[in-house]
């Protein structure tokens, strides 16, 4: 599941930016729907969306309930010898079970994203990185809560009411201690599939890969919808939105004020996830900020009011895969 990874140098205008958006709000709404709250022809949304699909400058995959993937899963920070980020990045981008991979700034660490069973855990944690010579040293943070997600983050260039206009209606969850959500079916599971890898596919498309007639997948999609479980993310490299900076924070809070926190920060227009862990930091922060001066602002402005006592603040280089794409590197220029 590849794509190619953005032109650093190029900007996408106005519209493209609020496409971007328009995806990033409800990733399967048609060009129709998209042209009416944009106030542009389908045929223009259409174009523009081909473009930015084909060229790999977008791409909308399905992501699974924050809730779900945050139980059993570690944020991994992995120190390595000078010269072999690019090795060991690229190798656990090759994990299914990895669906976020990071190298650092200065380039002697990675970050990373492990979801999955404990099997595969272990063999990675206590065989497979420590075998690997390249691996200096590993620290691992098992995730606690999920206050937000990549999949929640918006880029801000819709108001409220376009926004709105797009959102599906919210899903229907279970309340506390009432009846479980039906689990997945087998057709329900190869559909969720098909929609991890491109979650535009149109009702047709996935009927013809499943071997199912198009009523039946249309019900289907919307009964899993219904239940929160088509959840959608805009691959996008944020340099094309003008956020050239994209860092994680390693807070310490009071666990008093663990929750309030996490809650604030995850209302954050600048933030695009926000984990409460074990370790000695409690909550990690990602924020794309347009600039240094902003990452900055952002420390001071917004971290400084909500009382956070440490921030250990790291510089994403390069993001190597994203909520189970890999990006390639960019050709170098002639």
């Amino acid at each position: 599941m590849d794509v190619t990874a953005a032109d650093p140098d190029t900007v996408l205008d106005t519209l493209d930016r609020r496409l971007v958006c328009a995806l990033q709000v409800n990733g399967r709404a048609g060009a129709g729907r998209i042209a009416e709250v944009l106030g542009v022809s389908p045929r223009t949304v259409t174009r523009r969306l081909a473009r930015l699909q084909q060229t790999g400058l977008v791409r909308v995959v399905r992501m699974p309930d924050p809730e779900d993937a945050a139980v059993g899963a570690l944020l991994l920070r992995i120190r390595v010898l000078r010269g072999k980020a690019d090795t060991v990045a690229q190798a656990l981008a090759d994990r299914p079970d990895v669906p976020f991979v990071d190298v650092m700034l200065g380039g002697q660490e990675i970050g990373a994203v492990m979801l999955g069973d404990s099997g595969g855990r272990d063999r990675l944690l206590y065989g497979q990185l420590p075998a690997t010579a390249a691996v200096a040293e590993t620290t691992v943070h098992a995730v606690l809560h999920a206050f937000a997600d990549a999949g929640q983050w918006r880029s801000g260039h819709l108001g409220e009411a376009e926004a709105a206009a797009l959102a599906d209606p919210p899903a229907v969850r279970p309340a506390p201690g009432g009846v479980p959500r039906e689990r997945p079916d087998e057709l329900d599971r190869a559909l969720l599939a098909r929609l991890g890898e491109d979650a535009r596919q149109s009702h047709a498309t996935l009927a013809a890969a499943v071997g199912t007639p198009e009523s039946t997948v249309r019900r289907r999609l919307h009964r899993l919808e219904g239940a929160g479980l088509v959840r959608t993310h805009v691959t996008v490299d944020p340099r094309l939105l003008g956020l050239a900076v994209d860092a994680n924070l390693w807070l310490d809070v009071p666990p008093g004020r663990l929750a309030a926190v996490g809650a604030a920060l995850a209302r954050h227009p600048q933030v695009h996830g926000v984990l409460a862990t074990s370790g000695p930091a409690n909550l990690m922060a990602a924020v794309f900020c347009p600039d240094h001066r902003g990452l900055y602002r952002f420390v001071t402005d917004t971290l400084g009011p909500l009382g956070v006592g440490r921030a250990e603040t790291t510089i994403v280089a390069r993001a190597v895969k994203r909520a189970g794409v890999t990006l390639r590197r960019p050709r170098a220029r002639a």
